[in-house]
């Protein structure tokens, strides 16, 4: 956890400050502005003052207003602190930029206090080297959960490595993961020493471990088991020290009572099992994680901040965010750009727009004379299964992950059955 020193006088003004700070995972010390700073290393210790306390600042300091008028934020610049004015109806918006102004990169943006107690909880996972299984629904923030592991481990001055495994080709998984010998297969000119091997003394984040063929399961277990990877083509083992943390937006468990999951490589992955709820279910993060976002998508140099108003920050709470954080980003992006005004306001935010299931061309109707061909019983069954996914889509606004759920495929799947559908449209 992050430690964050707050003046007397700003509790004093804002006195819901504190509380919030810590639901965003902070620890809040209550100082005076004119007391010495505590050292930390070579950096200053950041502080949250008010704007009349400015000769005690320094530019890793934020300056904070009360105003009547339009909210506003200044970077910090020049050797200037960064400074916030907001007034009461601005406040819940005021109050996550200020802890996101003061975030570490490498911490998640965080405001309800459950997220908060889950972030603990990682933090003191991140001590020890134990496997760590990720699951959540996609855009939950697995990866970045993962690297907060790293970051807060002792490996965090080696290397973190990310892999989706449903984005690796089936035919290359176990060279790409595990490296391969020079001539070990056509093609392979040069040798290649694996993510496992570049991932050494570091983490290797395994996203989507689900998707891994049954086969390549068991080679996985017994790297992890023996702490020591066989490269394609290669006849003796190579030691390797690598900290895995996997990841799924499935449940593992189910997929193992579905026969598609190794068991034994289950319980070998959850050892330390973190569950990630979707967005709808921790309202308290959105102005967190809405704030982190606008600061990443906005030049203030150029035009200044632009806020949200307290009617757009209710609509985004009262959304359902079937695509969590992802679907968050789309709605403030299209916003930014949409926008009539100098705010963002409820009615810039465009929410809902699911994929639309794809349109298939009508159908022809052959004249009397020519004789219809009969219709065949594998495009009755592909139909069928075309139809199933387009009522899926539907029925969980277009996540993707949902839908496949719904109808008891992998993801890789789902999007192979909508490659057919595109193909069959383009047709």
């Amino acid at each position: 956890m992050s430690s964050l020193d707050v003046s007397r006088g700003v509790c004093a003004l804002v006195p819901g400050l504190q509380h919030w700070l810590e639901n965003a995972l902070y620890v809040v010390r209550i100082v005076d502005a004119a007391s010495p700073r505590d050292k930390d290393g070579l950096r200053d210790s950041r502080r949250v003052l008010l704007a009349t306390e400015i000769g005690h600042a320094t530019h890793r300091d934020i300056l904070i207003t009360l105003t009547d008028g339009a909210p506003s934020l200044v970077a910090a610049a020049n050797g200037l602190p960064a400074r916030v004015a907001f007034g009461m109806a601005d406040m819940g918006f005021a109050f996550a930029l200020i802890a996101e102004l003061a975030r570490p990169a490498c911490v998640p943006a965080v405001g309800d206090g459950a997220s908060a107690r889950l972030m603990t909880m990682a933090s003191r996972v991140s001590r020890s080297d134990a496997t760590v299984l990720i699951q959540g629904d996609t855009g939950t923030g697995k990866e970045g959960m993962a690297r907060f592991l790293h970051a807060q481990s002792g490996r965090a001055g080696h290397d973190f490595i990310a892999v989706n495994c449903a984005a690796l080709p089936e035919t290359m998984m176990e060279a790409m993961l595990f490296g391969h010998r020079k001539g070990s297969f056509t093609g392979a000119a040069n040798a290649s020493e694996g993510l496992f091997l570049a991932a050494d003394g570091g983490t290797l984040l395994l996203d989507e471990i689900a998707e891994l063929p049954l086969a390549l399961q068991a080679k996985l277990l017994r790297a992890l088991q023996e702490g020591e990877v066989l490269p394609v083509g290669a006849t003796h083992p190579v030691p390797v020290n690598v900290r895995v943390v996997a990841a799924c937006n499935r449940n593992l468990a189910e997929e193992v009572a579905a026969g598609r999951f190794r068991e034994d490589l289950y319980w070998r992955l959850n050892v330390m099992a973190l569950e990630l709820r979707p967005l709808a279910e921790r309202r308290g993060d959105i102005a967190a994680i809405a704030a982190a976002m606008l600061l990443r998508q906005q030049d203030m140099g150029k035009a200044g901040f632009v806020w949200p108003t307290a009617a757009a920050l209710d609509k985004l709470a009262g959304h359902a965010w079937p695509g969590n954080a992802r679907e968050l980003g789309n709605v403030l992006q299209r916003a930014l750009v949409l926008r009539d005004g100098d705010r963002i306001e409820a009615g810039d935010l465009h929410m809902g727009f699911a994929p639309q299931p794809l349109r298939t061309a009508a159908p022809i109707v052959a004249p009397a004379s020519i004789p219809v061909e009969p219709i065949r019983l594998r495009d009755v069954a592909r139909h069928s299964k075309l139809e199933a996914i387009r009522t899926a889509l539907r029925e969980t606004d277009g996540h993707r992950a949902a839908a496949a759920r719904k109808l008891g495929i992998s993801e890789r799947t789902l999007r192979y059955r909508l490659a057919e559908m595109r193909e069959l449209a383009a047709a």
